[in-house]
C-alpha cells in the first residue's frame, strides 16, 4: 500500500496557520548547497504539534501533541521542570508548530530513517506534489530534497523524481526489516525512540 496524506495534514497545510544524524533525515542538517534522495516508506504521515522547552540547565527537549494543544495542556505536559522557549523576537513563547513525520529510505545510507517536516514550505510542497496526478502515487516516486542558504535565509526545495526500477522493492525490504526489528514511528509522540522500544 502506498503513502497517503491524512486529512489532518491536508487541513493544517491548507490553512493560513503558522505553522541527519543517526536514524533521522533532518532537512536542517543538509549542508548548504547539498541534497538528499529518499523514498517514503510509511503508509501515512504521523501528524502532530511540537514545541521545544528547556530545563533549568538549558537542555532542550521536544514535546509533541496529537492535536493543537491549549496553554493548559502545554503547562501540564511540561510540568515544573521545563519552560517554553522564547521566540526570536523576544516578544513571547514559541508556538506549537504542526509537524509531519514519516519513515523514508535514505539512498545515501541505504537505510530507513525518520524524516520530520516542521517547515511549512516543505509541508506545502509535499501537499502540492500529492495533489499532482502525475506524482500522486508515491509508490513510484522518489524525492530529492535540496537546501540553499543558512539560518533565516535557508530555502528548501522538494522535488519528485521517477523511481528507478527496483528502488521501491529495495526501500520496502528495508522497511520490512526495520519493522521486524521493532520500528514504530508512533513512539515519537511520547518522546520515545521509533527504532526500538525503550
Amino acid at each position: 500500500m502506498g503513502f497517503n496524506l491524512s486529512s489532518k495534514f491536508q487541513e493544517v497545510t491548507s490553512s493560513k496557520q503558522s505553522g541527519a544524524g543517526g536514524g533521522y533525515l533532518n532537512p536542517s542538517k543538509i549542508p548548504d548547497g547539498g541534497s538528499v534522495k529518499f523514498h517514503i516508506t510509511s503508509e501515512e504521515e504521523l501528524g502532530f504539534w511540537e514545541l521545544w522547552a528547556e530545563d533549568k540547565d538549558g537542555n532542550s527537549k521536544p514535546f509533541r501533541f496529537d492535536s493543537d494543544p491549549s496553554a493548559d495542556e502545554i503547562e501540564a505536559e511540561l510540568g515544573k521542570n521545563y519552560s517554553r522557549r522564547i521566540n526570536r523576537e523576544g516578544t513571547g513563547v514559541e508556538p506549537a508548530k504542526f509537524c509531519a513525520a514519516f519513515a523514508v529510505f535514505d539512498y545515501d545510507t541505504e537505510s530507513i530513517k525518520v524524516m520530520q517536516l516542521s517547515q511549512r514550505s516543505l509541508q506545502n510542497e509535499l501537499s502540492s506534489i500529492a495533489q499532482d496526478e502525475d506524482f500522486s502515487d508515491f509508490d513510484h516516486v522518489d524525492f530529492k530534497l535540496s537546501r540553499e542558504g543558512k539560518m533565516l535565509e535557508t530555502r528548501y526545495v522538494l522535488r519528485p523524481i521517477s523511481a528507478k526500477p527496483g528502488n521501491r522493492d529495495k526501500a520496502m525490504a528495508a522497511m520490512e526489516r526495520a519493522v521486524k526489528e521493532g520500528f514504530d514511528i508512533n513512539r515519537l509522540l511520547k518522546g520515545g525512540n521509533p527504532f526500538k522500544e525503550d
